[in-house]
């Protein structure tokens, strides 16, 4: 990335897998974190994107799949998997 004062929203989507790996070099991290800080629509896409990789890992994970579904997962989620599975 250049040197310059601001992260755009652009940058910061480009950039978002390399912080959840917590892989940004020093100055990267700190415009990351002072656009998060400003940006709340980068905060609720960062937020998105967290509930969407834990997730995705719970799905994956070894378990009971057929057990209930977690409270924390949103409904709408539920009924459009329920929907897909109808489908096949």
């Amino acid at each position: 990335m250049t040197e310059r004062a601001e992260l755009t929203c652009r940058e910061f989507i480009d950039v978002i897998m390399a912080w959840v790996d917590d892989a940004l070099d020093p100055a990267t991290r700190t415009e990351f974190d002072e656009h998060l800080a400003a940006c709340v629509d980068c905060a609720n896409y960062l937020r998105s994107y967290q509930l969407t990789v834990s997730l995705g890992k719970r799905a994956y994970a070894p378990g009971d799949l057929d057990g209930p579904v977690p409270d924390d997962v949103p409904e709408e989620l539920v009924q459009a998997v329920l929907a897909a599975r109808k489908r096949r």
